[in-house]
């Protein structure tokens, strides 16, 4: 689902004997000009018919100002931008256009005119048809781009009717009959789908699977993919790329598989709940699933609970010297290393021993001995809590 860039315009060549042959000599005086109708034959019965409206006016203007050699007019410039707008919201394609123009031109072309100032007219004439044809194509795109962000963001969100839904995902080649997973993944800098690093992404996951139907763009600064749900190695693929794309800085979540058109939203939605989950613990795994991590959104879901818990368990460290924030840390070392000691005092950079006083000190605290296996689970559930309310970075506040 991308959008078409334009070519750049046809260049009428200059040198008269090869668009605009010299006539046969003729016994009679040049000085009458071939009828319109006669000139629009010429293309061909069906060309001339269907090319004939955006042709309106144009064999005058080159009779009448290659015969004085004037450049054209603003009323007749615009009047050549305005042809060229309909011709485009007609759905005519350029090729037949300058054909039927090139044709018109030459059939109409005074015969006492020079074949420079004819084709001096005419190359005027063009541009400015070529201006309002691709005016008119811009807009088109920007409608057409419209459409599918306005599209994009009803999906995600889980917005509108189902079926009106479902028929507009035909319009961009995507089917919603089927489950759908959505990946997201997000980078050191906000990014929209005219940025580098998602035309990288996007050009590796389309060469990879061009014959797939999935959903590439950028949301709120964010790379999202939607792919159908037995099709993991889309995403995975798609997480890969923007990992590398983004130097190595970026992370990717996948939500669960999810049937119908509001389950893309609500998969959407664990995949932004997963990063944000793993930004707050300090996971930096490259790619992160949210099947994976559901414990996490089920301590946040009472979160009056998991205040009570966090004031209660852990609220004492914030008297000791130097705050809550380094006994925390400590605490987080330890149950991230599988509460073995000398692996938690490596990652802190600390003796066995200092890490064993700043453990004691906790249990004095707190009165809870993180090294019990029985007062333990307790314990780090108040982390992982306090990780998941950013405390005491934020205060607790009651709901």
């Amino acid at each position: 689902m991308q959008a078409t860039e334009y070519g750049s315009r046809p260049v009428l060549a200059h040198g008269a004997a090869a668009a605009f042959p010299a006539p046969e000599p003729e016994p009679e005086p040049a000085a009458q000009e071939p009828r319109e109708a006669e000139t629009l034959g010429a293309t061909g019965a069906d060309e001339g018919l269907s090319y004939a409206p955006f042709l309106d006016g144009f064999q005058q203007i080159v009779a009448d100002a290659a015969t004085t050699g004037r450049r054209l007019t603003r009323d007749e410039l615009e009047s050549r931008r305005a042809l060229g707008m309909r011709a485009a919201e007609a759905g005519h394609g350029w090729r037949g256009l300058v054909r039927a123009h090139l044709v018109a031109g030459r059939e109409g072309r005074p015969r006492a005119a020079d074949p420079d100032s004819v084709l001096a007219v005419v190359e005027q004439a063009m541009d400015a048809f070529a201006d309002g044809y691709e005016r008119a194509q811009r807009l088109v795109i920007r409608k057409e781009e419209a459409a599918r962000r306005e599209f994009i963001d009803d999906l995600l969100h889980g917005r509108g009717d189902s079926g009106a839904l479902a028929a507009r995902s035909e319009r961009f080649g995507f089917r919603l009959s089927r489950a759908h997973a959505v990946a997201v993944a997000e980078g050191p800098e906000k990014y929209d789908e005219t940025d580098p690093v998602p035309r990288q992404v996007a050009s590796e996951l389309f060469a990879r699977f061009e014959n797939r139907r999935i959903l590439f763009t950028t949301k709120d600064g964010r790379m999202v993919c939607v792919a159908p749900s037995d099709q993991d190695d889309v995403l995975t693929h798609f997480a890969k790329h923007a990992y590398a794309a983004a130097g190595e800085r970026a992370q990717a979540a996948i939500g669960r598989p999810r049937p119908g058109t509001l389950g893309i939203g609500h998969s959407y939605e664990e995949a932004l709940n997963a990063l944000d989950v793993a930004q707050r613990m300090g996971f930096d795994e490259p790619l992160l699933r949210a099947a994976d991590m559901l414990v996490f959104p089920v301590l946040a879901r009472d979160r009056q609970a998991l205040v009570d818990l966090v004031h209660n368990v852990l609220g004492p460290l914030e008297g000791a010297r130097g705050g809550a924030v380094p006994w925390l840390e400590t605490l987080g070392a330890y149950f991230d290393t599988g509460c073995v000691a000398a692996a938690a005092a490596r990652r802190l950079s600390l003796s066995v021993r200092a890490l064993t006083y700043r453990l004691d000190r906790v249990h004095a605290l707190t009165g809870t001995d993180p090294t019990d296996p029985a007062q333990r689970y307790m314990l780090h559930t108040a982390v992982i809590g306090a990780r998941l309310l950013d405390w005491p970075a934020r205060p607790l506040r009651p709901v």
